[in-house]
């Protein structure tokens, strides 16, 4: 007992540590890690050719006519968000000429980016799935580390597909199309738009259609996570194609976007959770249900990234120096794979290299095992996640021979 006769012990005694974050873990160990030649390879940001965070020119132009804008102010949001930054990002990922959109069969509300558009969808779906659905869905495996959590704590039951091969580095199609097959009817099943967090392999255009009629045939609720629109191929339409084919075939899907990757708008919490329906009057009630779930969650969504992404989607010229910009990235980070992969094969390492220009997007999934992952962290100070994804946009033309060397020495000796 304390003096005042007060027990001394806290009431929170038996909570636990808990681990680091996976992902966010590692830039914390990169910066907790004193040697000049470490390199940060875990960030999922965009970066320089000098390592260097990158706003793009199209957002300060946007950020600069806001503020300079007096009628801006600074008074809550609706519940739903800003309605103009929703109107384009709904376009942004069905088209322009969508018939989902011209028939007003879409809710969309803003969120906080990727994890709070998926959460709010998660959410909404674990309510409002008709009673005869399993609350199960269905995540690739592997997959962005955050959706486990995200589906659990919202009451999923959380299931794995197959879908890297370890053999070839790409994708198992066939393991894919089994496991979903096998699923009960209702569940749910999160695909990811384009360029697969972690490994940066996507289904061809063919194996999309498959996968439209393998969904449709089971009766899967599909759930797009899209986080690199354009970012992808520097394409924001071919980026998109995946999320049109499945709403122009009239099913009903969720579709969570981010802006922070394609936009850079990181630190802004920019995003939008869409749900394609079958009516005008079944997406308005659903509309109105969204805004049931985000209210006692976060009330309403913070304004300046959205009002961002909305100048720089609606004005032309902000648009096109946006898309000129999103070309410029995509081209730098298969650059850069192709620069690691010369690295890579004037080593001599065994194994073949290929896949790191097949793949895309950010990501590169290098199929390391975790023994010579953490050597790379312990003996070389690349910090990366232990599963072997590093991140393309982190490296460049200087730092590539030095990580190519890192490699070489973890698979030979670790």
């Amino acid at each position: 007992m304390g003096p005042d006769g007060q027990s001394s012990d806290s009431m929170w005694e038996q909570v636990q540590q808990a681990p680091p974050d996976p992902i966010i873990g590692v830039t914390d160990g990169w910066r907790a890690d004193p040697d000049p030649r470490k390199l940060n390879l875990g960030v999922g940001a965009y970066r320089t050719e000098e390592g260097k965070p990158y706003v793009l020119k199209a957002v300060r132009e946007a950020e600069q006519q806001i503020l300079a804008d007096p009628a801006m102010n600074k008074e809550y949001l609706p519940i739903s968000g800003n309605a103009e930054f929703n109107r384009l990002a709904r376009t942004l990922a069905l088209g322009p000429n969508s018939p989902a959109i011209r028939e007003a069969r879409v809710a969309t509300v803003q969120a906080l980016s990727g994890t709070g558009s998926l959460r709010v969808g998660a959410e909404f779906l674990s309510t409002h799935l008709p009673a005869s659905f399993p609350r199960i869905v269905y995540l690739p495996n592997p997959t962005w580390g955050n959706h486990k959590s995200i589906f659990g704590k919202a009451g999923f039951q959380v299931r794995e597909y197959r879908y890297f091969d370890a053999a070839t580095r790409g994708l198992d199609f066939g393991g894919m199309t089994a496991d979903l097959t096998a699923a009960p009817p209702g569940s749910v099943v999160l695909l990811h738009a384009c360029a697969h967090n972690p490994t940066g392999v996507d289904p061809s255009r063919e194996q999309w259609r498959q996968l439209l009629e393998l969904t449709r045939r089971t009766r899967l609720v599909p759930f797009f996570d899209s986080a690199y629109q354009g970012f992808a191929s520097g394409d924001l339409d071919a980026d998109a194609a995946a999320v049109r084919l499945f709403a122009e075939a009239g099913l009903e899907l969720v579709l969570a976007q981010s802006f922070a990757k394609n936009m850079g708008l990181y630190g802004e919490r920019a995003g939008a959770l869409s749900v394609v329906t079958k009516s005008r009057e079944v997406a308005t009630r659903v509309e109105s249900q969204l805004k049931l779930v985000i209210r006692p969650m976060y009330s309403n969504p913070p304004m300046h990234g959205a009002a961002i992404a909305a100048r720089v989607m609606g004005d032309p010229k902000l648009n096109a120096m946006w898309q000129e910009e999103l070309r410029g990235m995509a081209k730098r980070i298969k650059a850069m794979r192709q620069v690691l992969y010369d690295q890579l094969r004037a080593r001599n390492i065994p194994g073949d290299w290929s896949f790191v220009l097949k793949q895309i997007g950010m990501f590169s999934f290098t199929g390391l095992s975790r023994s010579q992952c953490e050597m790379l962290v312990k003996k070389w100070h690349i910090h990366l996640t232990l599963d072997g994804r590093i991140s393309m946009a982190g490296l460049s033309a200087a730092t590539a021979p030095y990580l190519a060397e890192a490699i070489a020495d973890v698979v030979a000796n670790a």
